[in-house]
């Protein structure tokens, strides 16, 4: 079984109170942390989506909703209750976090601020019902990265902050984003004369 198939059906083989007394503990056992929170709300909502159609499901779903709001509204963190996450789901910190409908996530990852886990890529005719990326297990991303695409992240993958990745990364690999550039800044004199000579008035010749 792959993990894709694992994760999806993990809610169904432990249960949900299984799954977010799991969470809990990985977020050092602190209900008030906004991480846990919002895998706890993610555990609910994909429950729910699962029960037999009817009136309980309607309710729970609704249920859902609204907490999943408040959780979006209010940590900036926005999870969609179709995705499939794994069990020992991390959250390191809040705000700018999306994960979206179609992703697909393995065991034992972290993210952190800013991760997006989005559709799009470099196709042209993009389906969005089936280009949600796909992680593995243990893979650690850091704050600001961007996963985009129907790609695939292979397990014990590290993705370093602000990295944009549209392309398949495979097992045991480091990705690392744009490093930082260090410029001098210009002598104090050098800058009077750049700012005296932009200041200076441009000449405009009579066209007859």
């Amino acid at each position: 079984m792959s993990f894709v198939e694992d994760t999806g059906n993990a809610s169904t083989r432990m249960g949900l109170k299984a799954l977010i007394r799991e969470d809990y503990r990985n977020h050092f056992s602190d209900w008030t942390r906004p991480g846990f929170r919002a895998i706890a709300v993610y555990r609910f909502g994909f429950w729910a989506r699962g029960l037999k159609p009817g009136l309980k499901r309607r309710i729970l779903v609704r249920l859902h909703l609204t907490a999943f709001r408040y959780v979006r509204n209010r940590y900036g963190i926005e999870i969609a209750a179709t995705a499939k996450i794994g069990r020992r789901f991390h959250i390191g910190h809040q705000n700018a976090i999306v994960v979206h409908a179609h992703a697909s996530i393995g065991d034992d990852c972290k993210i952190r601020q800013g991760v997006t886990l989005g559709v799009g890529g470099l196709e042209r005719d993009i389906d969005f019902s089936k280009s949600g990326p796909v992680i593995g297990n243990r893979v650690d991303i850091g704050a600001g990265a961007m996963i985009v695409g129907k790609v695939t992240i292979g397990d014990d993958v590290n993705i370093g902050p602000n990295a944009v990745v549209m392309v398949n990364v495979p097992a045991n690999s480091t990705v690392l984003g744009p490093p930082a550039r260090i410029l001098p800044r210009p002598a104090p004199a050098a800058e009077g004369k750049a700012h005296a000579a932009g200041a200076t008035a441009p000449s405009f010749s009579r066209l007859n």
